[in-house]
């Protein structure tokens, strides 16, 4: 098939709504006019269309990739294959977890040092103008009594490795005790959690120093960050600019020093995106790799927990960690055993590296030329480029819209009557346009998902990896508009989600890293995505990349060491 014929993915122009516009628009779809309303909503997502098109293959609602004997009930990544410090690329360096663990072995610093770092650190961020609000639910009794507990281990020479007093930041849409899980939103989380989520679990412990809830896009629902409830997080490298979400705290968090690792959710790019905007590295493995144990039920097919990391060892790392089979999650029990084996080796000698071209060249001139300068010093570390055409990414994008907004509009619906109204606009218009989806619409997604898994199997049979840009567009501005009461600019959107989806329809596992900067110095990420099971690659790619890229510092950061 023709590469250009085979790509249908559109730009789109429609009406920025804010303030009063916007919420006039609400009020008219959900009063008795909305009927007349919803189906221009439909045809300008692309339901319309999608309901036109017929697909024969089966629906998978799981995208759980069988490959071989499944690891066993405790079959996490080895503790020998745990990474080490890699040696820090160009430019800016961000602190790591080898440098905490190296200051508190040599007692040039505590975990207790630390925890009152970071107590002050997040205070004078959200007290700066404008706030950070990368962190919005610090229980300082507890960060001070694990730091204390981790700082009596290194006393008596039994730290717990490479994570013990280490500064790791957690969303608000996984639960961590004692803090409540309000998912962004101003009416859960009302009572504190009473049990770690999985991942929470694992890396208290590995001894992590559990800092505080990050902020989130409400329930998820979101690409840019925005929170009219918890304040709007900023980005450190500009804090006039998005963060991306959903997982925006996490992000802004590692990004401005506050911790090197911080755990994410991705349902539609959420960890992916927030990492390219803020200029770090976001890991979505495989769908069921990382136990969904804990995380707010939003979105079951599409959903995944991972790392943001301040460098591709942290995030290597938090990976070894979070990963493996867990009796809770029974989609997590499909799994070959987790393996870091070679995740460092930056050699790319014989790589094969898939690029769809027009897919690719989708994206603003100044991200596809550092991009396309990415690919150049791949091609010089030894990989080969070679081109691959992927068609029905129209009918993936609608598909996943369906999934992520239908399961979720579903999730919520217990709330619905007493709190639509409690959400952000932008949340409240998106869920209303959920609410109109059929039963037809959610199976023919699942129809659209086999459909896709085949197109990326195929390609896997000529390349090891596909790479993308991680979003079409640097992170935008913030308005003064959306900050008054939030917005809807559906055409920027497009541009933010254009390549991370994919990857969460089909359950194929994804990496964002750092490939450069704007002439605004704002970060542009690429994205890679590999075989099932194979984070390893991904891991390896972003390596290399990160031994090249010229690092640049945030304009705010906390130096914690």
């Amino acid at each position: 098939m023709d590469a250009t014929t085979a790509y249908d993915l559109k730009s789109v122009k429609l009406p920025y709504l804010a303030g009063a516009m916007l919420s006039t628009f609400i009020a008219l779809v959900e009063s008795p006019l909305g009927g007349a309303l919803i189906p221009n909503l439909l045809q300008s997502g692309g339901i319309t269309n999608l309901r036109r098109r017929h697909f024969d293959e089966a629906p998978t609602y799981l995208p759980i990739h069988y490959t071989g004997a499944p690891a066993t009930e405790i079959g996490a990544v080895p503790v020998a294959e745990w990474p080490q410090a890699t040696a820090p690329g160009p430019g800016f360096r961000f602190a790591t977890a080898w440098d905490y663990t190296a200051a508190y072995s040599s007692g040039s610093l505590s975990p207790e040092d630390v925890a009152q770092k970071a107590l002050a650190a997040i205070e004078a961020s959200n007290a700066a103008d404008p706030p950070l609000r990368a962190i919005i639910n610090i229980q300082r009794e507890d960060l001070l009594r694990m730091a204390q507990a981790s700082a009596q281990r290194y006393q008596e020479g039994r730290a717990l490795g490479p994570l013990d007093g280490v500064p790791v930041a957690v969303k608000d849409e996984l639960d961590m005790t004692p803090y409540p899980s309000a998912v962004g939103t101003s009416f859960l989380g009302k009572s504190p959690a009473t049990e770690d989520a999985t991942v929470v679990a694992r890396l208290r412990a590995a001894g992590a120093l559990l800092i505080g809830k990050a902020n989130m896009h409400e329930l998820g629902n979101g690409v840019t960050g925005f929170n009219p409830h918890y304040g709007t997080p900023r980005n450190p490298y500009n804090p006039a600019h998005y963060t991306g979400g959903s997982s925006s705290g996490p992000a802004a968090a590692v990004a401005a020093g506050l911790c090197p690792i911080a755990v994410g959710a991705d349902g539609g790019g959420s960890i992916r995106i927030p990492a390219a905007f803020c200029g770090v590295v976001g890991l979505k493995a495989t769908y069921g790799r990382v136990s969904e144990f804990g995380a707010a039920p939003l979105c079951w097919s599409v959903a995944h927990v991972g790392p943001i990391a301040a460098t591709v060892a942290d995030a290597a790392l938090g990976y070894a960690v979070m990963a493996g089979p867990d009796p809770n999650d029974a989609n997590s029990l499909h799994q070959p055993p987790p393996t870091l084996a070679g995740w460092d080796n930056a050699d790319l000698s014989g790589l094969r590296i898939g690029v769809f071209w027009p897919w690719f060249r989708h994206a603003s001139a100044e991200v596809v030329a550092i991009c396309e300068a990415m690919l150049a010093h791949f091609e010089r570390m030894g990989a080969q480029i070679r081109e691959v055409v992927i068609p029905d990414l129209e009918a993936a994008r609608v598909a996943h819209l369906v999934c992520v907004s239908g399961e979720m509009v579903q999730a919520v619906d217990t709330y619905h009557a007493r709190h639509h109204k409690a959400y952000g606009l932008d949340v409240r218009l998106n869920l209303l346009l959920a609410r109109s989806f059929t039963v037809m619409d959610y199976v023919k997604a699942q129809r659209v998902r086999t459909r896709m898994i085949a197109h990326f199997k195929r390609c896997f049979e000529s390349v090891d990896l596909i790479v993308t840009p991680a979003t079409g567009i640097a992170a935008p501005p913030i308005t003064a508009a959306a900050l008054a009461g939030g917005d809807s600019d559906l055409a920027t959107l497009t541009e933010i989600m254009r390549f991370p989806a994919p990857a969460n329809l089909t359950g194929l596992p994804a990496i964002s890293f750092p490939a450069g900067y704007t002439s605004a110095g704002l970060p542009v990420g690429m994205q890679a995505i590999a075989r099932p099971w194979d984070e390893v690659t991904l891991l390896r790619l972003a390596l290399a990349a990160e031994c090249v890229v010229e690092h640049r510092a945030p304009q705010v950061y906390y130096r914690m060491i």
